[in-house]
């Protein structure tokens, strides 16, 4: 009876791992999951509404990590492919599960500008936690423009909504954000003047 010899990895070297993962290593798949799994619970977390969520972001896209290894380019770098690959399976997700019912409408926040100052004064927990708490478009608008740099036409497609729609959310998202803010760090608003210039949403 024949065997084949899955190739030896080591595990602080990243190519050897790759290259045994798409032998079907297991040991190396568990392995490199094990390195890069904080990384992608950072990225899904921001998208997801609570960690379960987040959870379920994450086993879908490690199961597209190791069926497309095959494509990711090793002259780039993986982390930015796997970026690419979570918020592409939280895209996925969202569109999946159709979460578009229940958003809040402007006219149920409570408006504010948008201030650079208070923002930098929390800390990112705060942040991530308050993230988390915006209607499902409002956070995954926002996400994708602030965080991770796509542009309204991008999201537009990403999301398959128009790139108006985009931009409408974005501005919602960051006055429901400023929001609650407000309501839970009052003393922010009395430390910072608050300017009357918009965030740039272009």
């Amino acid at each position: 009876m024949l065997f084949t010899r899955k190739p030896r990895f080591t595990k602080d070297d990243l190519p050897s791992v790759l290259q045994a993962c798409l032998a079907g290593d297991e040991r190396a798949q568990y392995e490199l999951i094990r390195q890069f799994a904080g990384f992608a619970k950072s990225v899904c977390m921001r998208y997801a509404a609570h960690p379960q969520e987040a959870d379920e972001i994450i086993n879908d896209g490690f199961l597209k990590v190791f069926t497309h290894l095959a494509r990711y380019d090793p002259t780039q770098s993986f982390e930015a492919w796997l970026r690419t690959i979570m918020v592409n399976t939280a895209v996925d997700y969202y569109r999946k599960k159709q979460k578009w019912a229940g958003e809040v409408g402007l006219e149920d926040i409570d408006v504010a500008d948008w201030n650079d100052d208070i923002i930098s004064a929390m800390s990112a927990r705060e942040i991530l936690a308050l993230v988390q708490q915006l209607p499902t478009t409002y956070r995954m608008v926002f996400t994708l423009f602030v965080v991770d740099g796509y542009s309204h036409t991008e999201i537009s497609v990403m999301l398959d909504i128009q790139e108006g729609t985009s931009r409408s959310n974005l501005r919602d998202a960051r006055r429901k954000l400023q929001s609650m803010i407000k309501q839970i760090h009052p003393a922010l608003y009395q430390q910072y003047n608050w300017p009357h210039q918009r965030y740039n949403e272009n």
